[in-house]
């Protein structure tokens, strides 16, 4: 009797899904005969196809671009941090040819440790402000990709983009520890205040937040060490069907470290999303609790709110509608979280290689780029597998930027 239960709940559940299915999606179900009188077995076990993505732009960058930053205007950045010293600039500016030269010259990008607030060591991420005036570069300080950040040299930028000239310098060293390694960068106003949010990814994987007051120079060094942004244990990513390890010498392959990396911000400031490069699920937690000197780690700790799984990814980007936009780095593809939860895959394209940052312009086009990371010597042995020129691909959406 209790072995002819579960039998019958079965054969129950198998009558419900058919009765809800209809066409050709229910035959693999009645089996393989009845599939093959139709002709649709076939057909039936083909992938389904996500949105078409465009090829906007090749980037024929020196290094590898884990970040871009698409003006309204059209003007095409790339941030390229400094995996090592070779690197010979972190910033470039994309002509319509896809050459690459130095933003904003050759000089600012000169790491030297003696011009901390004014030379650009390490910069993994960029965005425009607000007005989409000014472009904000983020400034990890790290000029040969690890070791403790250069004293004084954690920063953001701000570039007036008229003039191509620094305006503003706002130092990050209260908020960076000896093994900082700064991601990603988003800025917005929040009740009249301009506000600014940093992923720390960690060298080691303790990830955090930081959180910058804009109009005060305030910094605040958030959620150290908590889970949602530490490294998760025991996870593998997969990119073009490899998995990514780190492989040096002749040392057993390692998985890569790394905590609080994608970020975005909703539409009115309120809620900062995150979640760490090694893990699967996204993050939330409240911007005024971030911002707020007086409010502990432990309390703002008790606001975070797991939304859930949303696959292995890259970066975030919020959109004018509060959904947040998936770089999902696993299956070549962009994937879109509506604010019930729900998740979508809105397009994908064998050329966007280790998917990575998002620029959403006001006329309704996403941006993203393949960086190419996975092809890098430190997941390959050595060899550098990566193929410039690096693609810069796009998809229209039904909204503006958050």
């Amino acid at each position: 009797m209790n072995e002819e239960r579960p039998i019958a709940m079965v054969l129950k559940r198998r009558e419900l899904i058919a009765g809800a299915l209809s066409g050709a999606a229910v035959l693999p179900l009645m089996g393989g005969a009845m599939a093959q009188e139709t002709g649709a077995g076939a057909e039936a076990t083909e992938a389904r196809p996500a949105g078409e993505m465009e090829l906007f732009r090749l980037a024929a960058a020196p290094s590898t671009p884990t970040g871009i930053a698409v003006s309204a205007e059209g003007r095409v950045f790339v941030f390229m941090p400094r995996f090592n010293a070779d690197v010979p600039y972190t910033v470039g500016e994309v002509a319509g040819d896809g050459s690459v030269t130095a933003y904003p010259d050759a000089e600012t990008n000169r790491p030297d440790p003696s011009k901390p607030q004014s030379a650009l060591f390490h910069v993994p991420n960029g965005v425009f402000g607000p007005d989409g005036k000014t472009l904000w570069l983020l400034d990890a300080a790290l000029p040969d990709g690890s070791g403790p950040p250069v004293d004084g040299g954690a920063k953001l930028v701000e570039i007036d983009l008229a003039t191509n000239k620094p305006t503003r310098v706002v130092p990050l060293g209260a908020g960076v520890a000896k093994t900082s390694s700064l991601n990603d960068l988003r800025v917005g106003r929040l009740d009249g205040i301009n506000v600014a949010f940093v992923t720390d990814q960690g060298q080691d994987g303790e990830g955090a937040i930081i959180a910058v007051n804009l109009d005060s120079g305030a910094v605040l060094r958030r959620l150290a060490g908590h889970a949602s942004t530490k490294s998760q244990e025991k996870l593998v990513k997969f990119v073009e069907h490899r998995p990514v390890m780190l492989q040096k010498g002749d040392a057993p392959p390692q998985a890569p470290k790394g905590g609080a990396n994608g970020i975005a911000l909703s539409p009115d400031g309120k809620r900062l999303y995150y979640a760490p490069l090694m893990g699967r699920h996204l993050y939330a937690a409240s911007t005024d609790d971030l911002l707020i000197p007086g409010v502990s780690d432990d309390e703002i700790a008790a606001g975070v709110k797991d939304l859930g799984e949303k696959g292995m990814t890259g970066g975030l980007a919020a959109d004018s509608k509060d959904r947040v936009y998936l770089a999902l780095q696993e299956q070549n593809a962009v994937g879109r979280r509506s604010t019930d939860g729900t998740i979508e895959v809105i397009g994908s394209d064998s050329r966007l290689i280790w998917a990575d940052t998002f620029s959403i312009t006001p006329d309704g086009w996403l941006y993203i780029n393949g960086a190419q990371v996975n092809r890098r010597p430190e997941y390959n042995r050595g060899q550098d597998l990566q193929k410039p020129p690096y693609a810069i691909l796009r998809i229209k959406i039904d909204a503006g930027p958050a």
